[in-house]
């Protein structure tokens, strides 16, 4: 199994890295796939460039090897839908078995996606949350708390899984480059180097 996780990573901390490791670790997938987005379709555009974006990225995850960069949707450039990349996935790893990974407040709007169904066509969702958070409020059928029965089907399955929650704000990081404040700790020293050095994030 493949674990496909998304984001503006604006920058990349370790509330991202941390989760993305618990759920390699817990579901024990080959790999999962961290998928830079270049323009969302649903947010505000990010503050630094996909090129920037990515090389803080690749610096985060050089020494994980559980932890993969795909830049397909950077490289396709514009508004792409998650749909799009499963589906390019997909064809490139037919016998794959596709986890896309979400947060719990990405999930609750997972509904008003571009074509959710057919999103659970081809991947099962696994729904990050806090230890003893509710199971998620919408596709109760198609819930549950196995990971082996992700190997029983192809996709269609909602997996909540716990995972250790950093209160990390990728906004708040911004807010304290630009405020001239030190963000050390919240994210790997080497990715703080690089933006520091290439003055990332740090004017209005």
């Amino acid at each position: 199994m493949i674990g496909l996780l998304g984001g503006t990573f604006d920058p990349i901390h370790y509330g991202h890295l941390r989760t993305a490791l618990d759920v390699q670790q817990a579901l024990a997938l080959s790999e999962i796939r961290l998928i830079p987005l270049a323009d969302p379709p649903h947010r505000t555009a990010p503050s630094c460039s996909p090129e920037q974006r990515l090389a803080l990225l690749q610096t985060a995850v050089a020494d994980e090897p559980g932890l993969v960069i795909d830049q397909r949707e950077i490289l396709r450039g514009g508004k792409t839908y998650t749909l799009d990349t499963l589906r390019s996935i997909k064809q490139e790893t037919p016998d794959e078995t596709l986890c896309l990974i979400l947060g719990s407040d990405a999930f609750n709007g997972f509904p008003n996606w571009h074509k959710p169904e057919l999103i659970l066509q081809l991947a099962h969702l696994v729904v990050m949350q806090r230890p003893g958070e509710p199971d998620p409020l919408h596709y109760h059928d198609r819930i549950t708390h196995q990971s082996a029965d992700l190997l029983t089907k192809e996709a269609g399955l909602v997996l909540p899984l716990a995972v250790t929650q950093l209160e990390i704000s990728a906004t708040r990081i911004r807010q304290m480059l630009r405020q001239g404040l030190s963000p050390r700790y919240l994210l790997p020293d080497a990715v703080l180097k690089q933006i520091i050095d290439q003055q990332l994030y740090q004017s209005s």
